[in-house]
């Protein structure tokens, strides 16, 4: 069997997608994991939407304050010059666009870029928390999953089969094995795991993908 890209590694090929200054949201799992992987020269704000701009990396056992927590409940470190404020004034900034980007997980994610990622049939779900205003509130969501489900089943899909978060809202997608763009002509296969085909890539693709021209392998 070959090898897939970890979590650690997928966190650390999104977190190459912030710009230096640039306001960024970080969804439950994966996506939290982009906090400790930004690099030195790099000034990120990262905002949580109960109330928080600006904090540093996940705390580790010994730092780890319950009075500073993001959104998914995860300790966080301090920074200087963060903030806090009320969730509404959270929402406000990201429904007003003021998020420059959000990473995201997913059930699924459709050829338009439709996302699925806060319940799945026949099991219960907590509610879709933040993610529908997320998604469409942001300038660019970035998804961070596997590229298939523990069944082996595609996650990346023609038509979403999960309830929506939101339509048409996805504008990257970052996998075990690929990085996808979401165009208007379909995806775009823009670089690949090591060790990987476009064939073999496709065939757990659960939608059509094309390899971009400058075709690589996923670059860290």
């Amino acid at each position: 069997m070959k090898d897939r890209l970890d979590e650690q590694t997928i966190a650390l090929r999104a977190a190459r997608e912030f710009a230096d200054g640039s306001v960024v949201n970080l969804g439950y799992g994966m996506p939290g994991l982009c906090a400790n992987l930004i690099a030195g020269d790099k000034t990120v704000f990262f905002q949580s939407e109960n109330g928080m701009l600006g904090y540093g990396s996940l705390a580790t056992d010994e730092e780890k304050d319950y009075e500073l927590i993001n959104a998914s409940d995860q300790p966080v470190t301090p920074r200087p010059g963060m903030c806090f404020f009320d969730s509404a004034a959270a929402f406000d900034m990201i429904r007003g666009g003021h998020i420059d980007v959000v990473v995201l997980g997913a059930y699924q994610v459709s050829e338009r870029g439709d996302l699925a990622n806060w319940g799945r049939p026949g099991r219960p779900a907590t509610g879709m928390g933040g993610g529908m205003d997320l998604a469409v509130g942001a300038r660019r969501i970035i998804v961070t999953m596997l590229h298939t489900t523990k069944d082996g089943g595609p996650r990346i899909v023609k038509e979403c089969t999960y309830p929506l978060t939101a339509r048409r809202c996805v504008s990257l997608i970052i996998t075990d094995l690929s990085v996808i763009e979401v165009t208007g002509d379909g995806l775009l296969l823009k670089e690949i795991a090591p060790g990987w085909t476009v064939a073999e890539v496709q065939a757990l693709t659960g939608a059509d993908i094309r390899p971009a021209a400058d075709l690589k392998e996923i670059q860290l």
